[in-house]
């Protein structure tokens, strides 16, 4: 069941000083969860630099980051170029990514920082993710998202130390979909080993149609020509994944099947179309 963190009210003010972390939220047109999602990193048990960057939005986004942001930055054309504007504007020596319509766990932070502690040759963390919304397509996600947890070939990490960042130049901004993976991988690739927290984060799907998944995975599927192409990437198959969701949730397994229908075609549709570095689309 989710736990839904009450949103107190804008409470962003000055870093606290000697603050360690860094967290990152890349937005646009995200007034539905962005209140949501920026309380949630507020309410950390360890203190944090908020920085919020911002695409262009157009439904008072910004002025909702305000409240809560320590700094909120203009940045586009993409999210993997927003991220890289918020980690190389922060100051925090452990970095975190957030996306706009995720919810943090208190311990989330508190959790990174002791692992980073005890070991000094972690370079990464994966923040175990977990979903809700409404109607059945969004309960066959959650029970999806379930059946990922613990699984190296769909985890990515979410927190880096910023070493990790410096040496791997962070997010490769010619993908604007696989970027997660991307990241985690090349990190993995130069030497640094990945562990997990045990608080999770939730990604509020809201109202999940076959449409917007279809058009979703259609504008990632521009990018998996570029990403298939990389050194480190991964097989898209979820053969185990899906075969652990059959044994659990049964239930749930016609409307995932038309989900997924929607989705594979969206991303061979997409494919046919690649995206070209110079694209500056905005999703």
């Amino acid at each position: 069941m989710v736990r839904y963190w009450p949103v107190q009210g804008p409470v962003g003010g000055d870093v606290t000083a000697g603050t360690r972390v860094t967290v990152v939220v890349p937005t646009r047109d995200s007034g539905r969860t962005i209140a949501r999602c920026l309380a949630s990193v507020r309410e950390q048990t360890a203190p944090v630099e908020l920085i919020v960057v911002d695409n262009a939005s157009g439904d008072g986004t910004p002025q909702i980051a305000a409240g809560y942001a320590d700094r909120v930055l203009d940045g586009g054309p993409e999210r993997s170029a927003q991220r890289n504007r918020g980690w190389r504007a922060g100051s925090g020596e452990i970095v975190a990514f957030v996306d706009s319509d995720m919810v943090l766990e208190p311990a989330v932070i508190e959790q990174a920082v002791a692992l980073f502690d005890a070991d000094p040759g972690l370079g990464a963390l994966v923040i175990p993710e977990l979903s809700f919304g409404r109607g059945v397509f969004a309960a066959c996600r959650a029970a999806e998202k379930r059946s990922y947890l613990g699984d190296a070939s769909v985890e990515a990490a979410r927190i880096f130390r910023r070493s990790v960042l410096r040496a791997t130049g962070g997010y490769d901004e010619d993908l604007s979909a696989f970027e997660d993976w991307d990241l985690a991988d090349r990190a993995a690739a130069s030497g640094a080993r990945i562990g997990r927290v045990e608080a999770r984060v939730w990604h509020d799907e809201g109202r999940i149609t076959l449409r917007a998944a279809y058009r979703k995975r259609r504008y990632y599927g521009r990018w998996l020509p570029v990403y298939r192409g990389r050194a480190t990437a991964r097989r898209l198959g979820r053969s185990r994944a899906a075969l652990r969701l059959a044994l659990r949730a049964p239930w749930c397994l016609p409307g995932l099947a038309l989900l997924k229908a929607a989705e594979a075609a969206g991303l061979v549709a997409g494919a046919r179309d690649p995206a070209r570095p110079s694209d500056t689309l905005r999703g």
